[in-house]
């Protein structure tokens, strides 16, 4: 059997799923047609329901909940490692309410955070998140939230951070934060879902086991990152929570989606959004 499956060019993703897609482990049987594109595209597409996997934004999930479940492994979730705002001068959070912000995507995790701590600050156009730092700097913006390896080379371009808005999440919520879920259509059988969860773990622990087998295609798409901001990135974003979810993960999204629909920022979901509970 075939399936469909879409991640992200950043090094986690492409760190994760290496061994999975070019046949160095078991995928009991099944093959992956793959593509990579940035989150937000990744968002748009699973919004449209037009593949089997993919990683999305957990803020994108909430709009696409009816059509998928989310995995018990590959989820991007962690302390410390959240999206943060910066600008070129310093900002009172006072004065956000009014400013012009430039986001990652509308459905990335960063602006539904940012929508949280500042549900008043309406003033916002998105940019590829790449392009953010350089807004910033050519004053097209007053703010910008970061994400990915951005979060490491902004203060070198001379960009100060406003809030970060992961110690934002932590310190209202006492939980990681769930920044990118890898979901499966709902469609596809249990047993075969269920495949593909041992499979992206399986590639992780491939991943862990023998990190050189994996450089070259982490390299490859990494955007002329240096190896120490690439490194960075695995080690911020690949944690316990990407091998499983588990309890303490899964109370984390649901505190999102709680907390989220509280303040009417997200619509309500379906009663199971977890392939295993």
């Amino acid at each position: 059997m075939k399936l469909t499956l879409g991640f992200s060019p950043c090094p986690n993703d492409t760190f994760i799923f290496d061994a999975m897609v070019h046949g160095r482990i078991d995928t009991e049987g099944l093959e992956f047609d793959y593509f990579m594109a940035d989150v937000e595209e990744l968002n748009k597409r699973a919004l449209a329901s037009v593949v089997d996997i993919t990683k999305i934004s957990y803020h994108a999930y909430a709009y696409m909940a009816q059509n998928y479940l989310i995995l018990d492994s590959g989820s991007a979730l962690g302390h410390r490692n959240g999206p943060l705002l910066i600008s070129k001068r310093k900002i009172d959070s006072s004065d956000l309410s009014g400013a012009r912000i430039a986001i990652p995507g509308k459905y990335t995790t960063a602006n539904l955070l940012f929508s949280i701590a500042w549900p008043e600050a309406k003033n916002k156009t998105e940019y590829m998140f790449s392009d953010i730092p350089g807004i910033l700097l050519r004053d097209e913006a007053d703010a910008g939230l970061i994400i990915h390896e951005t979060r490491f080379t902004y203060a070198k371009m001379g960009l100060i951070k406003i809030a970060d808005m992961g110690e934002f999440w932590e310190k209202m919520a006492g939980l990681p934060i769930p920044l990118g879920a890898i979901v499966i259509k709902r469609d596809v059988p249990e047993e075969i879902a269920l495949k593909v969860s041992r499979i992206i773990r399986r590639s992780l622990e491939y991943a862990y086991k023998d990190s050189f087998a994996s450089y070259h295609f982490v390299s490859e798409h990494a955007n002329d990152m240096d190896s120490t901001v690439m490194n960075n990135h695995i080690k911020l974003f690949v944690n316990e929570f990407t091998l499983s979810l588990g309890d303490r993960g899964k109370e984390a999204v649901n505190a999102l989606y709680r907390i989220a629909g509280e303040r009417g920022v997200i619509p309500s979901l379906p009663g199971r959004i977890f392939l295993t509970d």
